[in-house]
């Protein structure tokens, strides 16, 4: 199994950071390479689309409003892993106008080596995390 962590602080209150990651189906609203994001299952499954028109279905494993966090698995994508589970949280970071965001995940690599599939993932998250960023200064520009 292969695991992979990227963290970012971002100049928001972790309330106002969880308000707009917190939601599963959120990802449209500050990852521009996710347009849209159905759900379904009573809102525990997430059918994502990549800009490319890529499908990605993903399930809610686990969520924590008050610890401000949640963890996903994949159930379909288009990437060469098995067995993914990924987390996003929130932290503290003791000023109180900046947040620390944390997207970790766990997997095994099917058909490429696991530096392969670490730098896939790494790569997402840490992508993920500077739109997050750029969304959080524009708005509040």
């Amino acid at each position: 199994m292969a695991t992979t962590t990227a963290s970012l602080d971002v100049p928001a209150s972790p309330d106002r950071v969880w308000q707009l990651i917190g939601g599963f189906g959120s990802l449209p609203d500050w990852l521009p390479y996710i347009p849209t994001s159905e759900l379904g299952e009573g809102g525990r499954v997430r059918t994502l689309t990549s800009e490319e028109g890529g499908v990605i279905v993903e399930r809610l494993e686990a969520f924590d409003r008050r610890a401000r966090t949640y963890s996903y698995s994949i159930l379909r994508a288009p990437f060469p892993v098995t067995g993914y589970v990924s987390t996003l949280t929130v932290h503290e970071t003791g000023r109180r106008d900046s947040a620390r965001v944390e997207w970790s995940g766990s997997f095994t690599p099917d058909g490429t080596g696991d530096a392969e599939a670490v730098a896939l993932f790494h790569g997402i998250y840490t992508d993920g995390l500077a739109a997050l960023h750029r969304t959080l200064t524009s708005a509040a520009g």
